[in-house]
């Protein structure tokens, strides 16, 4: 006897392009990058099939696992992979989501780069050496010789995957290894030694805490030099083919971003070669630093996306109590709490990529600009993420604590980009040093949150409330984390009432900075335009 019949359960997510995003489309016109529309749009389709889907669970289903030793003995310090991290890598590598920008002299390359970024949402693991190898280029160019064989590399779009000698490759990917135990963000207490060679190369001696992607070709490593901090290109094989004694001791067991391998090292007299000055080390790899924290900001707001897509898609698909729960009215109140505060995140997002673009074409004001929105928006866009994944994971209720939803993955993602590269303290102290010792960022600063003065009475009074709270400098570090919030949500009120849907300006402004709002999503209140802001967030599936 048939016990059940299945029936009101929602079909998967898939057959669709998660490219097909308003905010995400008009900043990519916006930003200058409308030519890329079509690319953004092919790798959109792609993310959005079963196949590509797949991929991404089978990554974390089957995380990596590291080899030290061959079968007779011999150290190899290897990470074995599933076939479809290499698929996705692949992908990635191929649509130029890695350091491809660096090579295009087209405005808006790197607008382009980050609106693929956002789409291609499938997995965030393999994101982290996309990134890195994306971040690394800037810095390396400290050192024009290096940079002249190690970037063409860099920038290719082929997946060479493989321990061989960087320069008989076809592409790179490159990493980073900076913390320590002791120090963690205070990379100035690092200990590992870097020892001047004759020939011009150094040797490393010294235990890295966290070193992400260790199967990268090459990283950027921080040691200390006679001369003091150092920045060093370290590969992990030499040119003549043997391994770089640079010893994985075990791979983390983290909460989240399991088909990336995260790993100790020991460096036993690697070879690197210097990149930039000595003693210059930080200045050197924070031009790195910065670039993974646009795509920390940029993976941020995909995870919101991806968040309430997921949870509108559920609410179209399934009823309750006589109703489809996108119909039941404090459902609706939650779906659209989360479309705004997504695609809030979404035209943020855009505005730095596009800060970016303009910068690295020298830019002076746009610079000024990148250089503390970004260190703001870090913290606030990474702030709200966990929240923003568990209220849409709620949306599924039962369902969505259930693995095979993806939600739990995506709820564990979520914190990581706040750690990454500077947790919350540390962002928000980065942003009143910019303030502090670079005052052109802060004029930039206002210089855009004042394009949209006059428009709404609500953001004229956070502007000037946030250019109150900064004449206090004694008590600004301990404010600093209520200062920088209230600096992100007018930059994000004023893109948005620039540029947004109005009736997501409207209710932002009237929430984020009226106060006109609850503790918790789903508490707009009565006569905002909701349907207009839940369509926005409502996948087009077959």
């Amino acid at each position: 006897m048939t016990t059940h019949t299945v029936f009101n359960q929602v079909p998967p997510l898939v057959g669709h392009d998660l490219a097909d995003d308003p905010a995400l489309l008009a900043g990519l016109a916006r930003e200058g990058a409308g030519w890329a529309a079509d690319e953004v749009h092919a790798l959109g389709r792609l993310a959005g099939t079963e196949q590509a889907q797949e991929w991404g669970r089978l990554a974390n289903e089957y995380p990596p696992v590291l080899r030290t030793h061959d079968r007779v003995g011999r150290r190899v310090d290897e990470v074995e992979f599933h076939p479809a991290w290499h698929e996705l890598m692949n992908v990635a590598v191929t649509h130029g989501l890695h350091g491809a920008p660096w090579a295009d002299d087209r405005p808006g390359a790197h607008v382009a780069r980050a609106a693929k970024f956002y789409s291609w949402r499938v997995d965030a693991g393999h994101g982290c050496p996309i990134s890195m190898t994306y971040a690394a280029v800037p810095a390396l160019r400290r050192s024009p010789e290096l940079a002249a064989q190690y970037e063409p590399l860099l920038t290719r779009r082929e997946y060479d995957f493989g321990l061989r000698a960087p320069l008989g490759k076809t592409a790179l990917l490159a990493g980073m290894s900076m913390t320590e135990k002791q120090g963690g963000s205070d990379v100035r207490a690092n200990t590992t030694q870097a020892t001047p060679q004759a020939d011009g190369t150094y040797r490393l001696v010294g235990h890295k805490w966290f070193t992400s992607a260790p199967m990268c070709d090459v990283f950027l490593t921080l040691a200390q030099a006679p001369d003091g901090l150092t920045c060093f290109l370290v590969p992990r094989v030499l040119p003549d083919g043997a391994l770089n004694p640079m010893r994985l001791m075990r791979l983390k067991d983290k909460l989240g971003n399991k088909s990336n391998a995260s790993s100790e090292v020991e460096y036993e007299n690697a070879m690197a070669w210097r990149v930039g000055d000595e003693g210059r080390g930080v200045r050197t790899i924070i031009e790195m630093v910065n670039m993974t924290r646009l795509d920390c900001v940029i993976g941020a707001a995909a995870g919101m996306r991806q968040g309430v897509t997921t949870a509108a898609h559920h609410a179209t698909h399934r009823q309750a109590f006589g109703k489809y729960l996108i119909d039941q009215p404090l459902m609706r109140n939650v779906l659209a709490d989360l479309a705004i505060e997504s695609e809030a995140a979404t035209v943020l997002m855009t505005r730095l990529a596009g800060a970016t673009d303009r910068a690295v074409n020298g830019d002076a004001e746009e610079n000024s600009f990148k250089r503390l929105a970004l260190a703001v928006s870090k913290y606030w866009l990474c702030k709200r993420w966990p929240a923003h994944a568990a209220e849409s994971l709620e949306c599924l209720g039962g369902n969505g604590y259930v693995e095979e939803s993806g939600m739990p993955r995506l709820f564990r993602e979520s914190p990581l980009n706040g750690i990454w590269e500077g947790s919350g303290n540390v962002a928000a102290l980065d942003s009143l040093r910019a303030m502090i010792r670079e005052p052109q960022t802060i004029e930039a600063f206002f210089t855009e949150v004042e394009l949209a003065h006059g428009a709404n009475p609500a953001l004229d009074a956070a502007v000037q409330e946030v250019k109150d709270s900064l004449t206090d400098v004694t008590t600004l570090e301990v404010r600093a984390r209520r200062v920088v919030e209230r600096m992100a949500l007018t930059l994000q009120a004023s893109l948005l009432v620039r540029h947004g849907h109005p009736a997501v300006a409207d209710a932002f402004c009237t929430t984020r900075l009226s106060g006109d709002w609850g503790h918790a999503y789903g508490t707009l209140p009565t006569g905002l335009d909701l349907s207009s802001v839940i369509e926005r967030a409502t996948p087009k599936t077959p």
